[in-house]
Parts: structure tokens; C-alpha cells; sequence
């Protein structure tokens, strides 16, 4: 059992818990791109990372959390919770790397020189990062997080209707960029770019 998953993490699908979703995932998208470009700028020296989307959000950092804080809960195994937070990253950095480079020709990450790899996509050493992230999310970032929500909850009731806006015209102009990329790419006739 997990005892220190105690924090209130809304099951039904109404108005509050879209609201509390929608915010989750917009917090999680934006620690994972200030995790991405620290990251980069400690091996590359290179703060700013070329990322799908324009602003400051990288989805795929978003998705996994908030659908691990609603698949565990406190009577969940701790052999399961482990199983969840390497499987549920893994698999969404999988499909996201896998859709991008269908749809754009694209890789915006190349695990191909690491051990135990699948297509570039993922590898065995980041899978196992991400069990560690993971269980460091729920066990110390999230409750931190629904402690803040608790605290903006008002204000987030007013604004998450724009911000949901916002994520469908940044998912629309950035499919539309890296479509016109992959064009221009694939009809250039100098294949070196």
C-alpha cells in the first residue's frame, strides 16, 4: 500500500475536475520543458532545446503524470506503482516519438547510440530515470501541487477555459509548422539541411 498518497485527486469527470486536470497537465507541461532545456543546457550547454511546440510546454511531460495520479491511489501496491511509473512515461514517450517522426519526419530525440533502445525512441537508462521522476512526482511534486491548486483554485476557475484555447491554436499553428517543414524538407532538392 502507498500511504503517502493522501491528497484528493478528483475521479469524476465534471466541471472541477476537467478544471483540475486542464491545470495539472498545464503545470506538468511546463516543468517538463524546464527539465528538458536544464537538462540540455547541463550536457550541451544549450538552454534552449528545439521543441514541437512554440511556448514554453512540452505535452508529453504532462500526460504522463496526470494519468499515473489517476491510475494510483493510496491502496495501491507499491510493486504496481513502480510497474505504472515506468510504463505509463515510457509508453507516451514512445507514441509521441513515433507519431512526431510519422507526421514530420522528424526526431526531436535520438536514443539510437543508447543500450536497449526501440526505434529511438526510448531507451532501457531514461525509462528507468523516469520510474525515479515519477515516483519523486507523486510523492513530493504533486501534493505540493494540489496544495497550490487548493490555493488558485478561484483565479484557475476564471482562466482555464483560455488556456485549454490555448493548447489547441499551439497543437494547430505547431502541427501546421512542422507539416510545412516536413514538406519544404521533402521537396528540397539538396537532401543535406
Amino acid at each position: 500500500m502507498i500511504s503517502f498518497l493522501d491528497f484528493y485527486t478528483p475521479v469524476n469527470i465534471n466541471f472541477e475536475g476537467v478544471s483540475a486536470i486542464v491545470f495539472y497537465f498545464t503545470v506538468y507541461s511546463l516543468m517538463g520543458w524546464l527539465l528538458e532545456n536544464s537538462y540540455s543546457y547541463v550536457t550541451k550547454r544549450q538552454f534552449f532545446k528545439p521543441n514541437f511546440f512554440h511556448g514554453p510546454f512540452k505535452p508529453m511531460y504532462g500526460f504522463a503524470p496526470v494519468i499515473l495520479v489517476y491510475l494510483i491511489g493510496p491502496e495501491t501496491n507499491w510493486g504496481f506503482v513502480l510497474l505504472l511509473c515506468f510504463f505509463i512515461p515510457t509508453l507516451i514517450e514512445y507514441i509521441s516519438g513515433a507519431l512526431l517522426q510519422k507526421f514530420f519526419q522528424r526526431q526531436w530525440w535520438d536514443y539510437s547510440d543508447m543500450p536497449m533502445q526501440i526505434h529511438g525512441h526510448i531507451c532501457l537508462p531514461f525509462s528507468l530515470c523516469w520510474i525515479l521522476l515519477s515516483f519523486a512526482c507523486l510523492k513530493w511534486v504533486h501534493p505540493a501541487i494540489v496544495s497550490f491548486y487548493g490555493a488558485a483554485e478561484i483565479l484557475w476557475t476564471w482562466i482555464w477555459p483560455a488556456i485549454i484555447l490555448y493548447f489547441i491554436a499551439e497543437l494547430a499553428l505547431s502541427i501546421r509548422r512542422h507539416a510545412i517543414q516536413a514538406l519544404d524538407k521533402a521537396e528540397s532538392p539538396n537532401p543535406i539541411q
